[in-house]
């Protein structure tokens, strides 16, 4: 590998994990408003495996690379008047390219590492949080005081809302997919989590808020689990999709729409514009990195692999078995 070159997992074409490949390729260039950041560590998403199975393209101009986020240290660039100077160490979120020894983000989307946490906790922190602050407090709308149900507590995205929600003040509902993924939601900060695979989570929030419902639904799932949400909401209640693993089909009761005045939306935060990104990245510093440095919210890594098994890492990814974040380590340092 020459100094110009270096390694990284490209998707040989569409398919399942086997098609991820260790391979050499240039540094990338960066461009205005850019630095490259040596990576330690890089996270794995459920966008990296639909991307691999040729379900979501990289934006106009992202690399084709998989790898939403990452960890490191600022190797070149200007980083204007960031407050960032080469040899910082940051985490990231990019539009692509994560899983690699080098990758560049815009400066504006970039936050210090947590000084706390290993590069691979780091890494894990990026696409979750940036995630759950623009679906559930940007666009949900919700505040101190409220009720929040979380579908799929147990996943990066769950982890990080349910701890958030409560560190902010809100009560905490959640569903997992086990009895000891649901004590897990539980230690993290929900005040009841429903397995999903033995009870109705319509059936239970109707118990526990006295038919009242909950304030916001964060969900993953879409598909058949529509009508039981509706139901499953508050008044002026909001339900936000951010994923369709249930499939994108449902019915919709617009009545109860109408009657209590709810609000059915969703986004995708990949193609969203750097300064969208870089406004919430703002949000992030002031509020939940305190929170991350005390010691209030912590990441929950569940496994970190090498760069080089990325496969692995995604067979993983694909069983549902892990409770919280899954890492890929690149750098010497990645997991300390």
């Amino acid at each position: 590998m020459s100094a110009r070159s270096m390694q990284a997992i490209e998707i040989s074409q569409p398919g399942g994990p086997e098609v991820l490949r260790l391979t050499e390729r240039p540094i990338p260039q960066r461009a205005a408003g850019e630095v490259l950041i040596r990576v330690q560590a890089a996270g794995v998403n459920r966008p990296d495996v639909l991307q691999r199975k040729g379900a979501y393209a990289p934006p106009a101009g992202a690399s084709d690379l998989p790898g939403l986020e990452v960890s490191g240290s600022i190797e070149s660039g200007n980083a204007g008047n960031s407050g960032f100077k080469i040899g910082d160490e940051v985490c990231a979120l990019v539009a692509g390219g994560g899983y690699a020894e080098f990758c560049v983000a815009p400066v504006a989307q970039c936050l210090p590492k947590p000084h706390a946490l290993s590069f691979a906790e780091a890494a894990g922190l990026p696409e979750t949080y940036f995630t759950v602050w623009s679906n559930v407090f940007d666009r949900a709308r919700l505040v101190p005081g409220e009720s929040l149900l979380v579908q799929g507590g147990s996943s990066g995205i769950g982890v990080a809302a349910i701890q958030l929600a409560a560190a902010l003040g809100s009560t905490v509902f959640a569903t997992a997919g086990s009895d000891e993924k649901c004590q897990a939601c539980v230690d993290l900060g929900a005040k009841r989590a429903i397995n999903y695979r033995t009870e109705d989570f319509a059936e239970v929030i109707k118990v526990d808020t006295n038919s009242r419902g909950v304030d916001v639904i964060l969900d993953m799932v879409a598909g058949d689990y529509l009508p039981r949400e509706i139901a499953s909401l508050a008044d002026d209640g909001r339900l936000v999709f951010i994923a369709l693993l249930g499939g994108s089909k449902a019915t919709l009761d617009m009545s109860a729409v109408l009657r209590r005045r709810l609000t059915v939306t969703g986004s995708t935060l990949r193609p969203r514009s750097v300064a969208f990104k870089e406004a919430i990245a703002k949000r992030l510093r002031e509020v939940v990195w305190p929170l991350i440095e005390s010691g209030r919210v912590k990441p929950m890594l569940f496994r970190t692999f090498p760069l080089a098994q990325a496969a692995d890492a995604h067979r993983l990814m694909e069983s549902s078995q892990h409770v919280g974040k899954i890492v890929l380590t690149v750098g010497a340092d990645g997991g300390t």
